[in-house]
């Protein structure tokens, strides 16, 4: 009674209902859904601004949607259903309804989402949602919270939870554990899942067993899990997540057995009755596993190819789980209940992943690296760390612009760990700290690292921390806009000591002059430092004096502090510092104000000092700095280059600076 009360009629479709369906009308598809409505439906009609249209599952529709055009105007007219849902969205037909869709992420890939107003990714659950979710579930609190406590430990675990249909499967594979065995033991903990296909392994298999009393053991199921893989690999690999009576007979499924009614639910009435897997990633699964139980080489290459060339995503999580069983301790969990499974098909497999990951780094990114994101899934499913060491090796990884989930970043971190020194950019990931915490493992081995752009805040300092206090080959660390500033922000400057870090960037980060004791700290004690890059701050304050200090006996070279809030009196404290460093090349200063009657002191100093390149764009300089700028270059033996652009110069001082400059020629001097 509160939200969307605009609304007269709400019209729900599933996409998986629509398939079924020809040429069509627009009424004839309200009216088979809400047959009452017959008497009434041109005057509904007749009021679209009412109206609201729920299409749910795009992923799982068969008709082609093109959004980028849309002809139909009429609801009388029949047409496919892509033209119907087409024509509603770009208001071609119905000018002023709502519509809503849903949809899997993988099939947005190959969608113009442009025509849509607003785009929201579900981020499934937050860790209050989990706990409550767990909760709920076990009803028992011991079992709760000995259950939550485990996959808390448990990075990959605990990352799958924001996926509620996950979160529901990890809950029923610890509630079948802790029923068969009460006490929590190391050989439980090893044995419960590392991955997807782990997890569906366990849930499956604990299924099998429940149900092993029931049936004439592992042949019986072997049986059904063949004739039921086919089907689901068929509808996978068309699209089709709803199977009638003549497919479960052309397919050879027979219905009479416990098993079934485990794996597949029926809806319906006879003679019109339907099934569909419990859940779509469960037929994914099935579809994978059939080819390990019923192995054929051409059967299985033809599969791979088609499934390569859906551009909407259809086979991405079957190609997952096809890699996670070439694992062979993930296969052995199935053997007491199927029987061997193949360690060709793993081979088959594995040599496709070989070949995919070499054709994926020589051809050109057409998804931002999405591609290859997809591929390191397969590579963590497989959990083959030679076969990824074999596959990425020493190549450096590029994951910038592409959104990065926990889960993501639990993979990425699996694969990073089988690198060697090696440059990761992950500018403009969105990780923030819960995926920064599920990549700390992996970047102990890392030689250049990017992670611009994140969201990352102080409370990510004492993770940021560890990964370079830990990490001997880490020689470039880019900060940079994230949002450090405050109580945690020393803990990675104590790191930045012990470092062997060469370049550091923190370019808008929203510093203090109350961070200047801690970047001081840091930079004082750290013998390998050359670049730093504190630009964007706001560094003005008492405290500016200390990080001056420091940079005498540090042995940096290129320093940023370019539109960091400093006016002429930090001068004084600048003017310390570049006098008494010998090591310093390059200093830009440019967008402070530093116009005053302390500039002369920064301009003195810079006759004693080895800088060869001083930026000092947009500093409000006048012409009554000339006279200090002209015996600072004058004096330099080593500047080399001076940039002036955007201050206000023009007076009669002017001709010093210029005089000065006269007898030399070989340096760039921009006015």
């Amino acid at each position: 009674g509160k939200h969307y009360q605009r609304f007269a009629f709400v019209f729900f479709f599933r996409f998986r209902d629509l398939n079924r369906l020809g040429e069509v009308s627009l009424e004839e598809i309200i009216l088979q859904q809400y047959p009452y409505l017959e008497g009434q439906i041109g005057d509904i009609l007749e009021d679209p601004e009412r109206l609201l249209f729920i299409f749910d599952g795009l992923d799982e529709s068969i008709h082609q949607i093109d959004f980028r055009s849309s002809k139909l105007s009429n609801p009388k007219q029949r047409t496919d259903i892509g033209e119907i849902v087409v024509s509603l969205v770009r208001q071609s037909l119905l000018k002023g309804c709502s519509v809503l869709m849903t949809s899997r992420p993988t099939r947005l890939g190959s969608v113009n989402t442009d025509v849509f107003q607003r785009i929201v990714e579900i981020m499934g659950f937050l860790q209050r949602d989990r706990r409550i979710f767990f909760n709920h579930f076990f009803g028992n609190e011991e079992w709760s919270e000995k259950a939550f406590h485990y996959v808390q430990e448990n990075d990959t675990l605990y990352t799958f939870c924001y996926i509620p249909a996950y979160c529901w499967i990890i809950c029923t594979v610890l509630s079948m554990c802790f029923r068969a065995q009460p006490t929590i033991t190391d050989q439980l903990m090893t044995s419960l899942p590392k991955t997807v296909t782990q997890l569906f392994v366990t849930f499956v298999s604990n299924i099998l067993a429940n149900h092993s009393q029931n049936t004439d053991g592992a042949h019986t199921a072997r049986e059904l899990l063949t004739s039921m893989g086919w089907m689901a690999e068929h509808g996978v690999m068309n699209h089709m997540i709803v199977f009638d009576e003549r497919h479960l007979e052309s397919f050879s499924v027979r219905n009479d057995k416990h098993l079934f009614s485990s794996f597949l639910m029926e809806s319906g009435q006879p003679p019109d009755v339907d099934y569909t897997f419990l859940h779509l990633t469960l037929q994914e699964f099935f579809a994978a596993l059939v080819h390990f139980i019923d192995y054929d080489a051409d059967r299985l290459q033809e599969t791979l190819d088609k499934a390569e060339s859906y551009e909407d995503g259809r086979a991405e999580i079957f190609l997952r789980f096809l890699c996670g069983f070439s694992d062979s301790t993930t296969r052995s969990m199935l053997k007491s209940h199927v029987g061997e499974l193949s360690t060709q098909a793993a081979r088959h497999v594995i040599t496709w992943i070989r070949e995919k990951t070499t054709k994926q780094r020589s051809d050109k990114p057409t998804r931002g690296n999405r591609d290859l994101l997809n591929v390191f899934y397969y590579l963590h499913e497989s959990r083959n760390k030679a076969l990824v060491s074999q596959c990425i090796g020493s190549n450096n990884i590029d994951f910038s612009n592409v959104p990065l989930s926990p889960l993501d970043c639990s993979v990425l971190s699996f694969i990073l760990q089988s690198c060697r020194e090696i440059e990761v950019n992950l500018s403009s990931c969105n990780i923030e700290s819960k995926g920064l915490r599920q990549l700390i493992p992996a970047l102990h081995n890392i030689k250049s690292l990017g992670l611009d752009r994140n969201h990352l805040t102080d409370s990510s300092c004492p993770h940021l921390a560890s990964v370079i206090r830990n990490n001997p080959t880490l020689r470039t660390l880019d900060l940079s806009h994230n949002n450090l500033e405050g109580p945690h922000f020393g803990d990675l400057m104590a790191a930045l000591t012990t470092s062997r870090i060469e370049e550091f960037q923190l370019v808008g980060n929203h510093l203090t002059d109350s961070s200047c004791p801690h970047l001081a700290s840091g930079i004082r004690n750290n013998p390998t430092l050359r670049t730093l890059d504190l630009s964007g701050n706001n560094l003005e304050g008492p405290h500016f004096r200390d990080l001056m200090a420091a940079l005498t006996t540090s042995r940096i070279e290129e320093l940023h502090l370019d539109n960091t809030h400093l006016t002429d009196s930090s001068c004084p404290h600048l003017a310390s510092g570049i006098r008494n460093n010998p090591t310093l090349r390059t200093l830009n200063l440019s967008g402070n104000n530093l116009e005053g009657p302390h500039f002369r002191d920064l301009m003195a100093a810079l006759t004693t000092s080895r800088i060869e390149e001083l930026q000092l764009m947009y500093t409000h300089l006048t012409d009554s700095s000339c006279p200090h700028l002209a015996s600072g270059i004058r004096n330099n033996p080593t500047l080399r280059t001076l940039s002036l652009s955007g201050n206000n110069l023009e007076g009669p001082h002017f001709r010093d600076l210029m005089a000065a400059s006269d007898n030399k020629l070989d340096r760039g001097i921009t006015v």
